[in-house]
């Protein structure tokens, strides 16, 4: 058995124990599997094992990578910071976007979504922990932002995301996630995703209701910038 097996192997048996331990099936937790900097071929190994969910933040490494898995029944989803000039080739080529931040962006994943495709299912990312360098929404503007976008008719509205501060304190962990878990229920509890929780604190994540976990490091390994 090859190494990305084994480390999916490993995650689902994370995920599993965290989704018990919070009274949850592990079925509503889903990983993501975060291949930025991987090579398709890493993708492929992973898709043998049992893989299925693709998460990317650089969009030419992406539809480098889309080019080589035509063959493979992959979900593809969008989880980086998305610049006006690379919606069209968004929402023509992926599944899923987890980092919608602004009414222009969702808008134009709207118009430019193909008419013969699926709506676009889309998250909105919050920045919880009011981080200046991090994108997202504040907490005040989701409301409208919600409204706003649930009107588009190409795209279709899931839930939320965030990427919280890194901390290894569990308790601060779950803080910033239950921040997230309580902004979609006031929001639209019939909303049904939260996008949160990494490798490093998906156990916090998962006990506050993710629904998916974007994994990169626990099973791809460290990253290599040089090679994007």
């Amino acid at each position: 058995m090859s190494t990305l097996a084994d480390n999916l192997n490993t995650l689902a048996a994370r995920i599993q124990r965290a989704a018990e331990a919070a009274g949850r099936a592990p079925a509503s937790v889903k990983l993501l599997a975060v291949s930025k900097t991987k090579p398709a071929s890493a993708v492929r190994e992973l898709y043998a094992a049992g893989a299925r969910d693709v998460g990317e933040n650089y969009l030419q490494e992406a539809l480098g990578k889309q080019a080589e898995l035509t063959d493979l029944a992959l979900t593809w989803h969008f989880i980086g910071p998305i610049q006006s000039n690379k919606t069209r080739a968004i929402a023509e080529n992926f599944d899923w976007v987890h980092s919608v931040d602004r009414l222009k962006i969702a808008q134009r994943l709207s118009e430019q979504r193909p008419t013969d495709c699926e709506p676009l299912n889309i998250c909105l990312q919050v920045n919880v922990s009011g981080e200046a360098s991090k994108s997202g929404c504040s907490p005040d503007e989701l409301p409208a932002l919600v409204a706003a976008v649930q009107a588009l008719p190409n795209v279709k509205l899931r839930g939320l995301m965030a990427i919280p501060e890194p901390t290894d304190d569990r308790a601060e962990q779950e803080q910033a996630f239950a921040r997230l878990r309580l902004l979609l229920e006031q929001v639209d509890p019939n909303l049904d995703t939260l996008s949160m929780g990494m490798s490093h604190d998906l156990e916090a994540a998962i006990a506050q209701g993710a629904t998916w976990v974007r994994i990169g490091t626990a099973l791809f390994g460290a990253r290599d910038y040089g090679a994007v």
